[in-house]
């Protein structure tokens, strides 16, 4: 026995999907339609969402921050996890990516609860900043540009509540944050 974590081969990947994932219709829905975008690799994995949607429950959650959106499937499954009145707001630069958002926000239910910002994030989150939502959000979720990850952490800091909680996607980059050799900006 050793007290590593296991490296998921497809077949316990499979069982602990099958055995586990209580994914609404419409989750399944965006990922598949997700999974066929040239970019899907930027997609998060449903047990992520769903280990994300158990921590926003077990803080209280009630307002959340997304620092890249993509297709949606994060902010769905926050909006879906929270209370009715819960308020998330989602920074992204794309339009063509978070158009299917929309949709998919409207198709569950969930798109009055969902502020987008289209514009770069750092510049979202600093007109948050000044707007005195300091202190004010619950959770934050950075799935951005690698390169920008210490300034939304910066950030982020200032906006989340004491007590709050910064989920950040990408940490450890595929191993290549142990690799000596691996000194790109995004590593």
């Amino acid at each position: 026995m050793t007290n590593r974590t296991l490296t998921l081969d497809d077949r316990l990947h499979d069982y602990m999907l099958n055995v586990s994932l209580r994914e609404p219709e419409v989750l399944v829905e965006l990922r598949a339609e997700t999974s066929r975008h040239q970019m899907a690799n930027m997609q998060i994995a449903p047990e992520q969402g769903q280990f994300m949607a158990m921590l926003a429950r077990l803080i209280g959650a009630r307002r959340y921050l997304e620092v890249g959106t993509f297709t949606g499937y994060s902010a769905t499954v926050m909006a879906l996890a929270m209370p009715d009145d819960a308020e998330i707001v989602c920074c992204d630069i794309s339009e063509e990516f978070t158009d299917i958002a929309r949709r998919y926000w409207d198709k569950a239910g969930i798109a009055d609860r969902i502020t987008l910002h289209l514009a770069p994030a750092d510049e979202t989150l600093a007109r948050l900043i000044s707007n005195d939502d300091a202190n004010s959000f619950d959770m934050m979720f950075i799935d951005a540009d690698k390169e920008n990850y210490d300034r939304y952490y910066e950030q982020g800091l200032e906006l989340i509540r004491p007590g709050g909680l910064i989920a950040i996607d990408n940490v450890l980059w595929n191993g290549a944050v142990a690799d000596p050799a691996m000194n790109d900006e995004a590593t």
